[in-house]
């Protein structure tokens, strides 16, 4: 029995301008699927798509074996949310969460509302003008009026980018606990990595209306399917087989080591390698080396280099292994 989302072979176009190019995916009943790339990779046209937004001019969007072209936005039965909330002004909390249930009895109204409010911790805000409300309340209201009519599917466009970081960090962690406790499938745009890898069961990476892989999170940080994928995620530089083994790592024939993050440590026993220049950032030293090759690279460390030359290793756990030709 087909069940959930299926998107197959979708592809939207403005004009001469291909936003999303012959993209296929699904999302299973209680799943989110993060959709992750750059600005104008496609991911809110997909989603645009998907929400019956957008034309397709080209595949199908279906909800379990029901083709959804044709059909509404309205009759789609998906809750939206988006970057702003777009919470109504002249309404108080509870009149913002209860808006969708207007042809419900109005104490299984009160209580719908009262139930969804408990459920993103705004138990007692009922009353509150919204106007009164902190940014990640607001969007805490938003988020339960978007619940509140039991949609069978959530669609969210960047819904914490307009936050600052440590409140996008602390509604990450309510708002999967919120799509889990409520069994709701999602569709989640972002350009955060940190996002996507901590909200969803699966991750889709898009990269100008391309859609480069979609794999559990740790699958897409430890095995890139491609040198873009890996870029996006921030490893470089790309080394080949001799100058990685100049460093002490094999690599299959026809593979490159992508260099993460954390990829290259001091190490007293490592190879020594000339630095370039060093700064601090956030109380870190980074410090660029050049390696076998040419290439530069940075090394995390507590304190400055004392000389012209630092020795390192590579940490195999903060590198990936990325096909050379894909």
């Amino acid at each position: 029995m087909v069940t959930g989302l299926q998107v197959r072979g979708a592809s939207v176009h403005y004009g001469g301008t291909v936003a999303v190019d012959r993209v296929s995916l699904t999302v299973a009943p209680g799943e989110m699927v993060a959709l992750l790339g750059a600005s104008g990779s496609g991911k809110s046209s997909l989603l645009r798509a998907v929400a019956g937004l957008e034309p397709l001019a080209s595949g199908t969007i279906a909800w379990e074996a029901d083709d959804l072209a044709g059909v509404p936005v309205h009759r789609r039965g998906f809750g939206m949310m988006f970057q702003d909330g777009q919470l109504f002004p002249h309404l108080n909390v509870a009149g913002n969460v209860g808006y969708g249930l207007f042809d419900w009895d109005k104490a299984e109204r009160a209580a719908r509302v009262a139930e969804l409010l408990d459920i993103v911790g705004l138990s007692g805000l009922g009353p509150r003008q919204v106007t009164e409300l902190s940014g990640g309340q607001a969007q805490r209201v938003a988020l339960a009026r978007s619940l509140a009519p039991k949609p069978r599917m959530l669609l969210l466009d960047e819904p914490l980018s307009a936050l600052d970081r440590g409140l996008r960090e602390r509604l990450v962690v309510m708002l999967g606990e919120v799509l889990r406790r409520t069994n709701t499938p999602a569709l989640y745009v972002t350009h955060d990595q940190d996002e996507a890898f901590a909200l969803a069961d699966r991750v889709a990476v898009l990269d100008q209306g391309h859609l480069l892989q979609l794999d559990a999170p740790e699958t897409v940080w430890r095995s890139p399917a491609s040198r873009a994928v890996a870029e996006f995620l921030g490893y470089g530089p790309f080394l080949t087989g001799d100058v990685a083994g100049t460093l002490g790592v094999s690599v299959e024939p026809g593979d490159l080591v992508a260099i993460g993050p954390l990829g290259l440590i001091p190490a007293s026993e490592g190879v020594e390698l000339s630095v370039v220049s060093h700064h601090v950032d956030r109380g870190q030293v980074e410090i660029t080396v050049r390696l076998p090759g040419g290439q530069e690279a940075i090394v995390r460390a507590p304190r400055p280099p004392e000389q012209a030359l630092i020795a390192v290793r590579v940490a195999v756990e903060g590198c990936a292994m990325v096909p050379a030709g894909a």
